[in-house]
């Protein structure tokens, strides 16, 4: 049996969360306890070769992507496909796109979502699928003509609950470029091993899963308190509950990076929020790798403080970092066929570390204050 605050009662089936985690609050609690099942979430047996698959794809503001996501998903050679896709009230031609592949295609579907949150579409797009395979899909992703077919092949093995691929980075500027190579980095992202793991493994995160739908609405689908980190809590709770999850390299993911390094750092910051919502909620799902930005942000500061009256002992200080950061840095750089994009790599870096740890450390303070004021 797992310790209350690791656990997370599936809501009943068809009733997913409704309520929205403001932003400076968070339960005192994890949610009423619930016992799990001693056997496996789904039926290994359930599907069958050319079983329909539903995927899902929430959408805001994406008129520029979601015409290549959606031509993707279309030239699969799995052809048995529901596609669905969950406007979150876009303000953009984004609704008008999908609408003309719907005209030509009538596998796509449209689905509002009036909350316009993530976890809202994930959930709205579960209640409408049809199909025993559920495939996560986002709108700014492709992925090439066999992806669906695999991810299902393995998911009807019966041994996993999940199953994903190389989230690989794509951009056209140079700076967006030395982003998604910094993304492939383990300096840039430590143990995230969608990022840059080359062998297939059981992993504990993967990027845009393939899951059973069953599976999903007994867990109670994703929860709508979580504006960020709503992928990887949910996994979490799938692995509690006894299914494996599993990281296979051939499956790619093409997936638009940002195009510059300050968009870069407000979503990492974002990021770092989301990981101290996930973490009261889940304290066991912390691993040392989530310490490592919101501890190196400090110790900037503090190096800084030291610089005032001590220069030569503020350079020792931050000089670990500054070699590893170079390091890493000259190393990704080899690797881009631009050469402007290389001058952004230490940018990239530091915008993705600096980024997570000031989230972390301003959502905590956030929730402390709102806290103290009761």
């Amino acid at each position: 049996m797992l310790p209350q605050e690791d656990r997370m009662p599936p809501p009943p089936h068809g009733a997913l969360p409704d309520t929205a985690l403001p932003d400076n609050a968070l339960p005192d609690a994890a949610l009423p306890d619930t016992a799990l099942p001693d056997t496996a979430l789904w039926d290994d047996e359930v599907g069958a070769a050319g079983d329909l698959v539903s995927v899902i794809i929430p959408a805001r503001n994406e008129e520029r992507a979601i015409g290549a996501t959606l031509d993707a998903l279309r030239r699969q050679d799995y052809e048995n496909l529901q596609i669905i896709v969950v406007d979150g009230g876009s303000t953009d031609g984004t609704a008008s796109v999908v609408r003309r592949h719907m005209a030509e295609d009538p596998r796509v579907e449209l689905v509002p979502n009036p909350r316009g949150i993530t976890p809202v579409a994930l959930n709205i797009a579960v209640a409408h699928a049809r199909g025993p395979w559920l495939v996560r899909m986002d709108a700014h992703s492709t992925v090439d003509p066999g992806y669906v077919s695999a991810a299902v092949a393995r998911l009807r093995e019966g041994r996993w609950g999940g199953v994903g691929g190389r989230k690989d980075g794509a951009a056209s500027s140079p700076a967006g470029r030395a982003i998604a190579a910094a993304l492939g980095s383990r300096f840039g992202v430590g143990g995230s091993v969608y990022h840059h793991g080359t062998t297939e493994q059981e992993v504990d995160h993967i990027p845009f899963g393939a899951y059973p739908t069953e599976l999903v609405r007994r867990l109670g689908g994703w929860d709508e308190r979580l504006v960020t980190n709503q992928d990887f809590e949910f996994d979490y709770r799938l692995r509690q509950s006894g299914a494996r999850l599993l990281f296979d390299p051939r499956l790619r993911i093409a997936w638009q990076s940002k195009e510059s390094v300050r968009d870069f750092y407000r979503q990492y910051r974002r990021y770092g929020r989301g990981k101290v919502d996930v973490a009261l909620l889940h304290p066991r799902s912390l691993r040392p790798r989530h310490l490592v930005p919101p501890l190196l942000v400090p110790y900037l500061a503090a190096a800084a403080a030291v610089a005032v009256r001590r220069p030569t002992g503020a350079a020792a200080m931050v000089a670990p970092y500054a070699a590893a950061l170079t390091v890493a840095s000259v190393r990704t750089a080899r690797t881009l066929d631009d050469p402007r994009a290389g001058i952004f790599v230490p940018a990239a870096f530091l915008a993705m570390h600096v980024g997570w740890g000031i989230g972390a450390w301003s959502r905590a303070l956030e929730l402390l204050t709102s806290r103290a004021g009761r």
